[in-house]
């Protein structure tokens, strides 16, 4: 068995390296539209002014794109040399999707950023438009099937055991493509991406107009990027209660730490907008409740009620008795695969299989497995609720937050004057950070809820690791914490430097005379 220390080594590597990439991604996601919506100006108007605006965002999307695909690449190497039994349980289902990205999007994707930067002076400007719609696609698509992926981690559908293989086989493509969950968190993350690319363009704009600078370049950048935000993040918001609402379907583990709910309450079950959890007694020390939210969002019925985690804990300490008899059923089998009495007995506990691995954390053989050892896997079974409690309502509060800036945004730029509302000018500028914020706890809350399992239900995050030593993960740990601190420094020193010189950077002045007539 790998030690506790391998284990958490190895998953706080890659979470260190997943949480890096995640700061370039979602401004790829959000930028490429952004870029797509300017340029179309362009094409329809032919004023100079939106040519230049795709062109200065574009070379920041350019100079975010190629960082992001670097800190991107390693990751997926982690999963053969930290992660290689997960790799071999799991590969043929999660090697799946990430291959279709490789080949499919990601080729589209890199391909066309290519002719976005190289083709303006090859192309018209129609075809150039139609390589900027392409990309977008692309990138998108690249964070479809990544999302599949991970989709099929939080709820396993498509896929069987094999005691033959002694490996997760898929038996449903299409089941795994349109899995509820990866659909759910596709249009939740990538909603989260356009609001991240928005206020990037948001923010950088209301510092020209704070300085009085490019100012006509300024407003109409702020505009589109008041619209296109407000749109985005009334998406994060609907699509994040979908999100919870698939949440419940398929984890209400996490759904009940996230909430901290402890008992199972009458349906509809109260929202807790703010709450003391004690893990220690399982039991909140202090509440404000909302009535009836928490089952709206939940169950989408007023009459069906969500599991409390005492509930579910009492659940699983069944599932791990009967995992107990799927282990040990697959252990006879793997002597004598053709045991018919044995093949029945797996049969009938296989859906159990993962609890009854969660006690190879303390025993090698499960039979032996005390009744300490059982409360312990079923303790195991629910993640700490603290920290799921308020990193989801940290990030449920930078949403509304985001969608007052945004909806005071567009109000005063319908109105056409935003540029006078210093003050909102200063929120636009402060607000910054918080779409980045508000991604990396959700990913927080989307992995952390999913332990103790890697696979959720199906294989436990101590059985997934690779067989190394723990020295070499400390060395590979500072390796990547240096490498992927100096490229953030590097990105951000480019990005500071080109939105400093602002449109004056592309080398031109082609748009002064559109802002002396427009």
């Amino acid at each position: 068995m790998p030690s506790e220390q391998l284990v958490d080594l190895s998953r706080l590597q890659f979470a260190v390296t997943a949480m890096y990439h995640f700061l370039f991604v979602p401004l790829t996601l959000g930028m490429t539209w952004i870029l797509v919506i300017m340029e179309s100006a362009w094409v329809m108007t032919g004023k100079t002014i939106y040519q230049d605006m795709t062109r200065f965002w574009g070379k920041l999307f350019g100079i975010n794109f190629a960082l992001g695909v670097t800190t991107g690449i390693t990751m997926e190497f982690q999963f053969g040399t930290n992660w290689a039994y997960y790799s071999h349980y799991v590969g043929d289902i999660f090697g799946a999707p990430l291959a279709i990205e490789g080949l499919m999007a990601f080729f589209l994707e890199s391909t066309f950023i290519g002719l976005f930067f190289f083709g303006w002076d090859r192309l018209s400007r129609r075809q150039h438009l139609l390589v900027t719609l392409l990309m977008a696609v692309g990138t998108n698509l690249s964070a479809l099937w990544i999302l599949i992926a991970n989709g099929w981690m939080q709820n396993p559908v498509g896929a069987e055991f094999s005691y033959v293989t002694m490996r997760m086989e898929m038996v449903d493509f299409w089941a795994v493509l349109f899995n509820p969950d990866a659909q759910a968190k596709f249009v939740h993350t990538v909603s989260a991406g356009y609001t991240t690319g928005a206020m990037f363009v948001l923010a950088i704009s209301a510092f020209y107009l704070l300085r009085g600078r490019d100012v006509e370049f300024a407003k109409k950048s702020f505009r589109i990027a008041a619209a296109f935000g407000f749109a985005s993040i009334c998406s994060v918001i609907v699509l994040g209660d979908e999100s919870g609402y698939t949440v419940g379907e398929a984890q209400q583990t996490k759904l009940a730490a996230m909430e901290a709910m402890w008992e199972t309450e009458p349906a509809p079950a109260p929202f807790n907008l703010v709450a003391i959890p004690n893990e220690a007694e399982m039991k909140n020390d202090f509440a404000i409740e909302i009535p009836w939210v928490m089952g709206l969002i939940g169950t989408r019925s007023l009459d069906k009620q969500i599991p409390g985690i005492r509930e579910i804990r009492e659940k699983n300490r069944a599932r791990i008795v009967s995992g107990i008899d799927a282990v040990t059923a697959l252990d006879a089998l793997r002597r004598n695969p053709d045991d018919a009495a044995m093949q029945a007995e797996f049969e009938e506990h296989k859906a159990d299989l993962g609890f009854g691995l969660l006690l190879k954390k303390y025993t090698a053989d499960v039979r032996q497995a005390t009744p300490e050892m059982i409360e312990k896997a079923v303790a195991d079974t629910v993640p700490r609720v603290a920290p799921m409690f308020w990193t989801f309502r940290l990030m449920v509060l930078f949403g509304f937050l985001m969608l007052a800036l945004f909806g005071a945004a567009l109000w005063y730029s319908v109105k056409g004057c935003f540029a006078e509302r210093r003050w909102l000018l200063r929120w636009a500028l402060w607000m910054l950070p918080l779409p980045w914020l508000s991604c990396e706890l959700g990913w927080f809350v989307a992995e952390y809820g999913r332990q103790p399992w890697t696979i959720y239900g199906v294989l436990p995050t101590h059985l997934s690791v690779s067989t190394l030593e723990v020295g070499s993960l400390y060395g590979s740990l500072a390796g990547f914490v240096g490498f992927y601190t100096l490229l953030l420094v590097v990105e951000m020193y480019l990005m500071i430097r080109f939105a400093k010189q602002g449109p004056g950077s592309l080398g031109t002045g082609r748009y002064a005379n559109e802002i002396a007539h427009a």
